[in-house]
């Protein structure tokens, strides 16, 4: 099994950067794809990117494609999603995924078996 927990987010300005940070524990990050999604309030969970087991394959939503860059440090067992030029639209929750299974990530929320507890980022305008 694998445990991630979260760290990042808050509230920036339109315009402004923020980087989240997800580390797994209990089961090394190097074997296994990790992505990002988001749930805006009154929407469904969407997914924003994925990384593949050892980084070097990423996968963008068309929303935030040259805005967010998702990395991969499997030395730290830690998943980044560094996201600048944000939008009053890029408010919600963000949480990190897991998908054990497959090395290549997908962009499909039913994919990743583990989640994280949820980072708020609010974009004011």
């Amino acid at each position: 099994q694998v445990q991630l927990s979260q760290s990042g987010g808050g509230l920036v300005q339109a315009g402004g950067s923020l980087r989240l940070s997800c580390t797994a524990s209990r089961r090394t990050s190097s074997t296994y794809a990790m992505a990002w999604f988001r749930q805006a309030p009154g929407k469904e969970r969407e997914p924003v990117a994925g990384a593949s087991y050892n980084g070097g394959r990423t996968v963008y939503a068309e929303s935030v494609r040259g805005r967010f860059t998702i990395s991969k440090d499997n030395a730290l067992n830690t998943v980044y999603l560094q996201k600048s030029s944000l939008k009053p639209e890029d408010t919600a929750i963000y949480y990190c995924a897991a998908d054990i299974d497959r090395e290549y990530a997908t962009l499909n929320t039913n994919d990743y078996d583990y989640w994280g507890q949820g980072s708020q980022v609010t974009v004011s305008s």
